[in-house]
C-alpha cells in the first residue's frame, strides 16, 4: 500500500526548495535559447576552428551573457508578479505565489547582473559588456515596464532586445560589429512576433484576464492569424540573407528553405482554419525553426569550406 509521506523539513530540503525557486526566476528554457543564439554568433565570428584562447573567451562570454539574461528574467518576474498570478501559464512562478519577497528577487537579479557584467568586462571586452547591459535594460525596463502593458505592438518593438544574442556573441569574439551579426539579429527580430503570437492565440483569455493588450485581445483572432502569416513570409525572405550576403553556402540555404516553407505552411493553415491544437503546434514548430536554422548556419560554417575544397 502506498503511503503519503510528509515533506522533509531538514535544512538540506529547505535549501533545495529555495534553490529551485531562484532557478525558476531565471526562466531556464528561455535563457537556453538566448545563450544558444549567442554561442552561434561567437562561433560564426571566428574563421575556421577556434583556438584554445578563443574557446576561453567564448566560455567567459557564454557565462556572462547567461548571467545577465537570467537577471533580466528574474527582474521580469518581479515586475510582473501580479500579472503572473492572474495567468494560468505563469501562476506557478515563485514571485506570483509569494514564495520569494520583492527584496530577495531584486537582490538576486542585481547580483546576477553585476556578476555577468564583471565577467564580460574582465574576460571578454567592454563592447560586449555594454551591449549586454543595453539588452538587459531594453528587455527588463523598456519592454517589461513600459511596452508590454501599453501597446499590442509590444512584442514587435520589444523584440529588438530579444534579437540581440548573436550580436553579443559576435562582439565577444571580434570586438567590433559588421553586417553579419545584424543579419542574424534581423532574423530573430522577425521570428519573434509569429512565434509569440501563436502562443498568444491560445492564451488570449489569460492575457485578457491579466489586462495585457496582446494582439489577439485588442485586434482579435483572425487579424492576429493574418499577421502571423505575413510575418512568416517576411521572415522567410530574411533567412535567405546569410546566403545572399555570402555568410553561408548551399547547405544552409537548403535548410533555410525547408524550415521556412514549414513555418509558412503552419502559418497558412492557421490563417485558413484556427484551432487551439494547431496554434500550439505552430508555436512549438517556431522554436524548432529558429534552433535548427541557426544549427544549419553553424554546420554550414564548418562543412561548406570542406565541400568546396
Amino acid at each position: 500500500m502506498a503511503q503519503t509521506l510528509a515533506p522533509s523539513t531538514t535544512p538540506a530540503h529547505g535549501w533545495l526548495a529555495r534553490w529551485r525557486q531562484f532557478s525558476a526566476l531565471t526562466k531556464p528554457r528561455v535563457v537556453q535559447l538566448i545563450v544558444f543564439c549567442a554561442a552561434i554568433g561567437m562561433l560564426l565570428a571566428v574563421p575556421g576552428w577556434p583556438s584554445l584562447a578563443a574557446w576561453g573567451v567564448a566560455l567567459a562570454a557564454t557565462v556572462g551573457i547567461w548571467l545577465v539574461a537570467s537577471a533580466a528574467a528574474a527582474f521580469n518576474c518581479l515586475v510582473e508578479q501580479h500579472i503572473d498570478a492572474r495567468m494560468k501559464r505563469t501562476a506557478w512562478r515563485p514571485t506570483a505565489k509569494g514564495e520569494l519577497t520583492n527584496a530577495q528577487t531584486l537582490s538576486f537579479a542585481i547580483a546576477l547582473c553585476a556578476a555577468g557584467m564583471a565577467v564580460l568586462w574582465v574576460w571578454v571586452n567592454a563592447l560586449t559588456m555594454w551591449l549586454t547591459f543595453g539588452t538587459f535594460v531594453g528587455y527588463a525596463i523598456v519592454y517589461t515596464v513600459f511596452l508590454k502593458p501599453a501597446t499590442p505592438q509590444n512584442i514587435v518593438i520589444g523584440g529588438a532586445s530579444g534579437a540581440m544574442p548573436p550580436v553579443l556573441g559576435w562582439a565577444a569574439m571580434r570586438g567590433d560589429l559588421g553586417a553579419e551579426p545584424w543579419i542574424l539579429c534581423l532574423i530573430i527580430f522577425l521570428w519573434t512576433p509569429p512565434h509569440f503570437w501563436a502562443l498568444a492565440l491560445y492564451r488570449a483569455e489569460d492575457y485578457a484576464r491579466a489586462g495585457l493588450p496582446m494582439l489577439p485581445v485588442t485586434h482579435g483572432n483572425e487579424f492576429t492569424r493574418l499577421q502571423i502569416l505575413l510575418y512568416t513570409f517576411v521572415l522567410f525572405a530574411a533567412t535567405l540573407l546569410p546566403f545572399v550576403y555570402g555568410m553561408s553556402g548551399w547547405l544552409y540555404l537548403a535548410g533555410a528553405v525547408a524550415l521556412g516553407l514549414g513555418f509558412c505552411g503552419y502559418a497558412f493553415k492557421l490563417w485558413r482554419a484556427y484551432s487551439e491544437a494547431l496554434a500550439r503546434r505552430t508555436f512549438r514548430f517556431s522554436i524548432w525553426h529558429l534552433s535548427l536554422l541557426f544549427a544549419a548556419l553553424l554546420l554550414d560554417h564548418y562543412l561548406d569550406p570542406l565541400l568546396r575544397g
